[in-house]
């Protein structure tokens, strides 16, 4: 089994990420590729103690395409695999000061 933290790897913080948090108790996370759905709510249940998931939606977001205009060469963005967690019970203290 792959560490937890190998698993999880940033949270995402935005202004959509914080609406979805305020009304859907959701959190989301950039998570490894080859990560499960399975192994992501261990994992969140792991790291984050006291907190229970109810579900785990992922996506895969494909890098864009880039161009540099001085030297007209064309490069692209990494992709990333998104997981956005819905809890049922706990809190993250993601969003807290």
């Amino acid at each position: 089994m792959k560490n937890p933290h190998d698993i999880i790897l940033r949270p995402i913080v935005s202004e959509k990420t914080y609406a979805r948090n305020a009304a859907y108790n959701a959190y989301t996370f950039a998570v490894d590729a080859s990560a499960t759905k399975g192994q992501i709510r261990t994992a969140v249940e792991a790291i984050f103690e006291d907190v229970k998931v109810a579900k785990v939606n992922t996506l895969n977001r494909k890098g864009k395409t880039t161009r540099n205009r001085r030297t007209n060469t064309q490069s692209s963005k990494p992709t990333v695999k998104h997981a956005i967690v819905t809890l049922s019970e706990g809190e993250i203290e993601l969003f807290t000061t």
